[in-house]
């Protein structure tokens, strides 16, 4: 953004929030580009709602603290990787003056009549959450707060934040009478890999405002924004918590899953044949046991309400506490192996195949592959770790792997292979031949994708949920 953008910060702009105009002639100004938007934090999900923004509006700035990140969106690019059309979208929007970007939040703040935040909400060293970054940009954005502006949560926070965290920051730091402007929560609902789809309107959009103006303004907006429905929930706590629980379901779901495949020896079952089966049933829809649980989401929003409440959660901590255990579950599992085929682990060399979260997403955040590099590394064992999706090798160096490239795995003879993320480059790799000559290769299957080896002669084939 220019230096000149607080001299001419929201002159003529309208008004959002306690507008007299009719829901037409705010849709015109908003489409129209007579309302100046901000967007707080391009990262994976700031850039694609920044973009899909700029389409809407022709009249964004996105902010971001990273000055690196600033300039390239400025030049038209995206740093965001694995999101189809995006590099395209926002060379448009640039190239058409409807996006830019800059480091200065409050400068920004000042030109703009509608604020969206979404900045990530992560979790402490004790799982309280941490609301820090989502606060500081709500006193950047309280330091241009005008009359008539309308700020939009769009990160995912603990039920009542905005109630009585965000809103109590902007009107005492702001300046500005509380009734003058406008406060909703507006979750995004998006998934790596197909961020812009889902903005655009792959699901219905959850809007609450934390009074019925703050929530109109919430519906009309999402309604030039996302094509689908827009459902306006009661209030910004209730669209809050329709959030969390998105997040707890799957995180339960999966708990659920992962304690069923523990019992696949027991049982003497193929524990996820029979989840397949049961899955046909139109009331059933139990989710695939696995490796762990990782990504910016699902191990996090159980806490969201399990720290911040005083309400008993023990299905949500139990949950937790299955799908945090299944690392070293599947790190013993090669251990176990190895020492029945009479392998000393501390003689062994082991293969982790997969270091991101899920395929083709470059994020490491709570990766279940680190806890499980760790828990082999503990044991003695040479580890390598291979993952063509991302060049960040640097926690799995720190926790005790090599980390190698794809293309010299093949020349490297392994005691033990753990697949941990199904990476589709993976399936062009002939995992048997990586084994020694004299003994079974030690197989560990974390995500049920290569079943094919089970039986296969010189394969010791050990799978998450799948007996043998």
């Amino acid at each position: 953004m220019s230096s000149d953008l607080t001299s001419t910060a929201a002159d003529g702009a309208p008004h959002v929030y306690g507008s007299s105009d009719a829901p037409d002639e705010l849709n015109a100004a908003l489409t129209g580009g007579e309302v100046p938007v901000a967007v707080y934090g391009l990262g994976k999900m700031g850039l694609p709602l920044a973009t899909v923004y700029a389409e809407v509006t022709g009249n964004v700035t996105g902010v971001d603290v990273d000055p690196g990140v600033v300039r390239r969106v400025n030049r038209g690019g995206s740093h965001v990787t694995g999101e189809p059309g995006l590099d395209d979208a926002v060379g448009e929007a640039v190239a058409a003056g409807a996006l830019t970007a800059t480091g200065d939040g409050e400068a920004a703040a000042e030109a703009a009549r509608l604020h969206v935040i979404i900045v990530p909400t992560l979790i402490d060293e004790g799982n309280e959450p941490d609301l820090s970054v989502v606060t500081e940009v709500a006193g950047t954005i309280a330091a241009g707060l005008e009359p008539g502006d309308m700020v939009v949560a769009e990160s995912t926070l603990p039920p009542r934040t905005c109630r009585d965290t965000l809103l109590p920051l902007l009107e005492s730091e702001g300046g500005v009478p509380r009734e003058e402007f406008g406060l909703a929560f507006c979750p995004e609902r998006t998934s790596s890999g197909r961020a812009l789809e889902d903005i655009r309107g792959a699901y219905p959009k959850i809007v609450g405002g934390v009074d019925d103006e703050s929530g109109r303004l919430a519906e009309l907006i999402y309604g030039n924004v996302n094509s689908n429905d827009v459902i306006r929930v009661s209030d910004a706590t209730t669209a809050e918590a329709v959030k969390v629980f998105e997040g707890v379901y799957r995180d339960v779901n999966i708990g659920l899953a992962n304690e069923l495949g523990r019992h696949a020896g027991e049982l003497d079952v193929d524990v996820t044949e029979a989840i397949e089966a049961a899955n046909t049933q139109p009331f059933c829809e139990i989710h695939r046991p696995g490796a762990g649980v990782g990504g910016h989401c699902i191990p996090y929003y159980p806490h969201f309400l399990i720290q911040e409440f005083d309400v008993d959660s023990r299905l949500m901590e139990t949950a937790r506490d299955v799908n945090e255990a299944m690392p070293a579950y599947t790190a013993n599992a090669a251990l176990d192996g190895l020492l029945n085929e009479g392998v000393d682990p501390a003689d062994a060399s082991v293969l982790v195949l997969g270091l991101t979260y899920r395929p083709g997403v470059d994020e490491l955040r709570a990766t279940p592959a680190l806890p499980i590099v760790e828990e082999l590394s503990s044991a003695g064992t040479d580890v390598d770790a291979v993952d063509p999706v991302t060049d960040d090798g640097e926690p799995f160096e720190r926790a005790g792997a090599a980390v190698r490239d794809l293309d010299d795995v093949g020349d490297g003879t392994y005691d033990a292979v753990v697949l941990v993320t199904d990476q589709p480059a993976f399936e062009s790799l002939d995992v048997p031949a990586l084994g020694p000559e004299d003994r079974d290769l030690v197989v560990v299957d974390g995500r049920q994708a290569l079943t094919e080896l089970r039986g296969r002669d010189g394969v010791a084939y050990r799978g998450v949920g799948v007996n043998v």
